[in-house]
């Protein structure tokens, strides 16, 4: 929770305590799809832009609000994603980067990861995307080091569109967390 979001706490019965909650300074969107639907163009796409950074699929998706339910949201992600052009393609894997294994990870963890990621981004020119959703905490580092492993072997274009895809489905995934989540953008470790 943030500062920006909840009144002040102050000690019961100071001087300074009013009778009734304090009032927000500032009206506050609601959450989740409503939230969505209420926010303005540019915060919308805003938001978009955490999960996916194609300004043409963000603008896409912003676009066609209200949507009826998070299914329809996350459906009109999906199709917005499977239209990603080359270009706008490219610009949201420049946007992303290699994730990090979790702080409490073996040394020879962090080491294998950095080399692995290392070894992708210079064969493909970006860096390597998967989508975690679904995967156990503790089975996430062994799950992107076996993707890094087999997607190496992929020709450019054959890495093009897994990459496209994985990039769609964990576009899908951040969306459906910040939905729930309140409309936060947030990062989440392996």
């Amino acid at each position: 929770m943030t500062s920006d979001t909840h009144a002040p706490c102050r000690k019961p019965g100071s001087a300074d305590s009013p009778a009734i909650p304090a009032q927000q300074s500032r009206p506050r969107h609601p959450g989740g799809l409503v939230g969505f639907n209420a926010a303005s163009p540019s915060e919308a796409v805003a938001l978009l832009l955490t999960c996916c950074h194609s300004a043409r699929w963000a603008e896409r998706v912003a676009a066609h609000r209200p949507y009826p339910t998070v299914d329809a949201l996350l459906a009109a992600a999906d199709e917005a994603g499977y239209d990603l052009s080359r270009a706008d393609l490219d610009e949201a894997l420049a946007a992303e980067s290699s994730a990090l294994p979790h702080p409490d990870a073996p040394p020879a963890a962090r080491t294998a990861l950095r080399a692995a990621h290392a070894a992708y981004e210079s064969s493909f020119g970006h860096a390597f995307v998967i989508s975690l959703d679904g995967v156990r905490p503790g089975e996430r580092l062994d799950q992107v080091l076996a993707g890094i492993r087999s997607r190496l072997g992929n020709e450019a274009e054959e890495e093009r569109v897994v990459a496209a895809e994985e990039l769609r489905r964990l576009a899908r995934a951040r969306l459906a967390f910040r939905l729930a989540e309140g409309l936060t953008p947030r990062h989440s470790e392996l």
